[in-house]
């Protein structure tokens, strides 16, 4: 009989976001030797009929369909992880996610618990997941200092991973297009898109006088609570022939997004490490970013892409302008170097360790 393993993971696809990546990955590659149910939030009453765990892992979800739903999830949580009866329950994503293993281990406390930090943006009883978690992995060398500080020694840190195979597979298909600069993710305040889109008008500025060269197009793909207001901006500042907002787009059709700009710029206020900055690698984009979080981790300034301040519009626009100057070799020697850096967090490594962990708590 396969040992039976709950994934905590409060969003789900299609709301999923760098973060949810982790529990999906894993109820994909685990399957045959794991009997997987991952718990999530409602959140809508409209459910993908493409569910993507079909005869993979049971999904779980909790809650009365509203945005409501992630607050109410640490405490319906529990309760379904109890009826699946799990040796180990594996919480992704500290907030909800974690505080719905708290509640968890107080209502089964034999279960093993797992813990993996995710994100620099919470603070509210992050002490008590550390505490409560039989084991803490986190996803960058930021998480891990905060892990330490609570005590977490024996904290593991296991990067978030990326579909190397399916991005090569998009970009064997598709061809760059010169000056297609491309921004994947939510469209929410911490993203720092409002920061992009004043980077792209300085950067047309500063070309006003340039002749030649590619025609500068930026595509924004995502959806978030900024959406309105983000296509207003871009209004405000004359860009609507130069911007495209493409929605949602799912994985693997997001990589052909990926395959075909030849610049990906992230300027995000804190992030924890970035999924999308590697799956640009992994595509062959030049990479710029800024110096926050984790993202330092995966982006090393100068040689595997660039780094500016966050909010720092004009340094943004300075970086994009160089590497869209006539000398491909401004993009091409760092869309290179981050190619070669970002084969190494292919998901099959990434979740053997996690598999690692499980074997360790059996």
């Amino acid at each position: 009989m396969k040992p039976k393993l709950v994934l905590l993971s409060t969003f789900l696809t299609p709301l999923r976001s760098g973060a949810e990546a982790c529990p999906e990955e894993i109820a994909h590659r685990l399957c045959e030797r794991f009997d997987i149910t991952i718990v999530t939030a409602r959140l809508t009453l409209s459910i993908p009929e493409d569910d993507p765990f079909h005869n993979q892992a049971r999904v779980v979800r909790v809650g009365v369909g509203h945005g409501i739903d992630k607050w109410l999830f640490p405490f319906l949580a529990p309760f379904a992880v109890r009826r699946a009866q799990p040796q180990i329950v594996h919480a992704v994503l500290e907030s909800f996610a974690g505080l719905a293993m708290v509640c968890t281990k107080w209502l089964m406390p034999h279960a093993k618990t797992i813990l993996t930090c995710q994100s620099t943006n919470t603070s509210l009883f992050i002490g008590l997941m550390h505490r409560k978690a039989d084991r803490v992995t986190v996803i960058s060398r930021a998480l891990l200092t905060r892990a330490q500080s609570f005590g977490r020694t024996d904290a593991l840190l296991i990067p978030n991973g990326i579909d190397v195979p399916a991005i090569e597979r998009a970009c064997a298909d598709m061809k760059k297009i010169p000056g297609r600069i491309l921004f994947v993710g939510r469209l929410e305040p911490m993203k720092g898109v409002d920061v992009l889109l004043r980077s792209l008008a300085r950067l047309l500025e500063m070309r006003q006088d340039f002749t030649g060269g590619p025609q500068v197009h930026l595509r924004i793909v995502g959806q978030g609570s900024e959406e309105k207001e983000l296509k207003k901006l871009a209004a405000d500042l004359r860009l609507l022939e130069h911007v495209t907002f493409t929605g949602f787009i799912p994985i693997p059709r997001v990589f052909d997004e990926f395959a075909q700009a030849q610049i990906f710029c992230g300027l995000s206020r804190s992030e924890a490490l970035g999924n999308v900055f590697l799956e640009a690698q992994a595509a062959g984009c030049a990479v710029i970013a800024t110096r926050t979080g984790g993202i330092p981790d995966i982006v090393e300034d100068g040689r595997t892409g660039l780094l500016v301040a966050p909010d720092d519009a004009e340094g943004a626009a300075q970086a994009m302008q160089k590497l869209l100057s006539p000398d491909p070799r401004q993009w091409q020697e760092l869309a290179q170097a981050g190619m070669m850096s970002a084969r190494s967090y292919d998901w099959q490594g990434i979740v053997s360790r996690y598999e690692e962990i499980y074997r360790s708590l059996l």
